[in-house]
């Protein structure tokens, strides 16, 4: 299935950890880390409270606000706006409708963000070409090799969800884990050579 028929057949569960994996990839350039986004992803386990996911994502906004007002962006600064459109967009309320709507956005915004990290022009309107990959319509498309990979990373998170439920939410955080450490390194490879 393309990504945005898994998108459309996911339930409340696999939206939410898919558009927070997305942004927990792209974390680092808002000055988070890896623990920044880990009680969010609690959040999500079988016996955590309905309330806790608006509880502790108002707490990370709260600390991912500071830092990013603080530091101002790192790195590629339209990349790092576009990770923060993602964390500002996150809805309180976990229901299936409207979390769809999130995760197809943060979907889109991660690939623009990976897009841009591997060299593409941030003024370019690369919509067209997102939008082919995001329905598996991959071939001939320029996709760069960051770009390729976060495309697998988000098919891989909604796969393992739907798959195996609550039990699949460690397996995804280490997709996402894996995913946040390449792009750190991306945005060092960027930093350096815009250095």
């Amino acid at each position: 299935m393309s990504l945005v028929e898994l998108i459309a057949q996911a339930d409340e569960r696999g939206l939410a950890a898919s558009g927070m994996a997305c942004l927990d990839r792209c974390v680092p350039l808002l000055g988070g880390d890896d623990e920044t986004l880990r009680p969010l992803w609690g959040s999500l386990a079988e016996n955590a409270a309905a309330e806790e996911w608006a509880e502790r994502l108002e707490q990370i906004r709260g600390k991912l606000d500071a830092a990013h007002g603080a530091d101002g962006t790192r790195g590629a600064e339209v990349a790092a706006e576009l990770a923060y459109r993602m964390l500002t967009t996150a809805p309180a309320e976990r229901s299936t409708a409207v979390l769809r709507g999130w995760a197809q956005a943060c979907s889109v915004t991660a690939l623009r963000v990976h897009r841009i990290l591997d060299g593409g022009d941030p003024a370019e309107d690369a919509t067209d070409a997102v939008e082919a990959a995001r329905e598996g319509r991959t071939e001939g498309l320029p996709l760069s090799p960051l770009c390729s990979a976060e495309l697998r990373r988000q098919i891989t998170v909604l796969e393992v969800l739907a798959g195996h439920g609550p039990a699949g939410l460690r397996r995804a955080l280490e997709v996402s884990t894996e995913g946040r450490r390449v792009l750190v390194a991306a945005l060092s490879r960027r930093n350096r050579r815009d250095g």
